[in-house]
């Protein structure tokens, strides 16, 4: 299994249901689907995905990607491809639980958006 696909996605529109006259965030999307070696698993099927997005939408993409579940790993990374963040998620974060244990990271990430102006947001899923 050491196959890797990759699939580059064309671009696509991120809204949230918040309002309808919010500002649409466009956001470019790359596939990867690869072998997985963590610390929680010895190996595992797992799915990479790297979204191309502003600093100022970044807070948003990132709670939406979390209520989406199934995600292991988030990680933020800059223009130059160095990483500022890897937030590891665990299974089974639902509902007040991510609200609770995640509000540290978010405004950690929140201030990171603030301050960097493009950046790769990759996430790392369970197959």
């Amino acid at each position: 299994m050491n196959e890797n696909f990759e699939r580059q996605d064309n671009q696509f529109n991120a809204g949230t249901n918040e309002s309808a006259t919010a500002p649409k965030t466009t956001v470019q999307v790359e596939t990867k689907i690869t072998e997985v070696v963590t610390d929680e698993e010895p190996q595992g099927k797992g799915r990479q995905e790297e979204f191309k997005i502003s600093g100022d939408s970044l807070v948003a993409k990132v709670k939406e990607l979390i209520y989406q579940g199934n995600i292991r790993r988030i990680i933020i990374k800059n223009e130059e491809g160095r990483t500022l963040i890897e937030v590891p998620l665990t299974i089974g974060l639902v509902g007040g639980v991510i609200g609770a244990t995640m509000f540290p990271v978010i405004a950690a990430l929140g201030a990171i958006g603030a301050v960097v102006a493009h950046l790769t947001l990759v996430v790392e899923r369970r197959e």
